[in-house]
């Protein structure tokens, strides 16, 4: 682990959450783009507030439970940014980075599931 990446998971699902409003943000959009930009911001933004669900779950069942709420907005949002790219609607250039740490989070909501269970 180096550099000044951040490892705390709370704290990256919501700067997750962040960077995709800021990558529509003022964006003029035809329907398509604006169905996608729309639904994608409420699934990365449920992931991020649900993880604030986890935290306070009082059994490992509950935030298991939580923490695959979590991973299937993840899904999601990764599937959305796929679609996005696949039609064209926006230059995968600019989601490469989006995608990278979308599958990271995906990965770590995993191995916790994994570890509570």
């Amino acid at each position: 682990m180096g550099g000044d990446k951040k490892y705390d998971l709370s704290e990256r699902l919501e700067d997750f959450s962040a960077e995709i409003i800021q990558l529509y943000n003022g964006k003029a959009v035809s329907f398509a783009e604006r169905y996608l930009a729309e639904q994608l911001i409420r699934s990365a933004c449920s992931a991020a507030l649900n993880y604030g669900e986890v935290l306070g779950a009082g059994t490992n069942k509950d935030k298991i439970n939580k923490l695959r709420i979590c991973l299937k907005e993840l899904r999601e949002s990764l599937h959305n940014l796929n679609i996005q790219t696949k039609a064209s609607l926006i230059d995968e250039s600019l989601l490469i980075g989006l995608k990278d740490e979308n599958d990271q989070l995906i990965r770590i909501i995993v191995t916790r599931i994994k570890n509570l269970g």
